[in-house]
Parts: C-alpha cells; sequence; structure tokens
C-alpha cells in the first residue's frame, strides 16, 4: 500500500512542476513581426516570403510557434462592385 502511494505522489509531481520554474511561473506566449506579446490562442495575419495567412499561436513540445489555421487574413475592406446592381423597383400593388 505504501509502495502505492509512493508512485502516485511521484508521478503528481512532475504535473504539479508544469508551467513553473523554480516556483516561479513562466509565461508561455508568442510574439509577431513587430515584436508584441500575443497570447496563447490568439488568432493574427501573418505575411511570411510575401504569403498571407491567418495563424494561431499555439505550443508544440513546450515551445511556442505559429500553426497557420486558415489560408488566407480576413479583411475587413470592401472591393468596389464588378458591375453596378440595377435601381431597386417599387413592389406591385395587389388588388
Amino acid at each position: 500500500m505504501k509502495q502505492l502511494l509512493v508512485l502516485a505522489l511521484l508521478a503528481a509531481a512532475p504535473a504539479s512542476a508544469e508551467g513553473t520554474l523554480g516556483g516561479k511561473t513562466v509565461d508561455c506566449y508568442c510574439t509577431d513581426s513587430h515584436g508584441s506579446r500575443v497570447e496563447l490562442g490568439e488568432n493574427i495575419c501573418l505575411t511570411v516570403g510575401g504569403r498571407s495567412f491567418t495563424a494561431q499561436c499555439q505550443m508544440s513540445l513546450n515551445v511556442p510557434m505559429w500553426r497557420e489555421v486558415r489560408p488566407n487574413c480576413l479583411s475587413s475592406s470592401l472591393r468596389p462592385l464588378q458591375s453596378p446592381l440595377p435601381p431597386a423597383s417599387a413592389p406591385a400593388a395587389s388588388g
């Protein structure tokens, strides 16, 4: 019984030490191309080698890294219409 208790305590020790270094919590985050901090789980538009894509800050093997989640970036800019819309006509009166 004592051996099981010792094994359980030894197995729990590494799990409780995760994310700490010398008793201090280690903040994990990514940085963008300007050096600004980006939290884990956040999505941003990255441009690498002339190609833009949406990437998410994730952990891989205890290292923060960028993972592509969409091939393009979302944009809030409006593009002009290819052809103008026809004018709206008044609905026909029924009666």
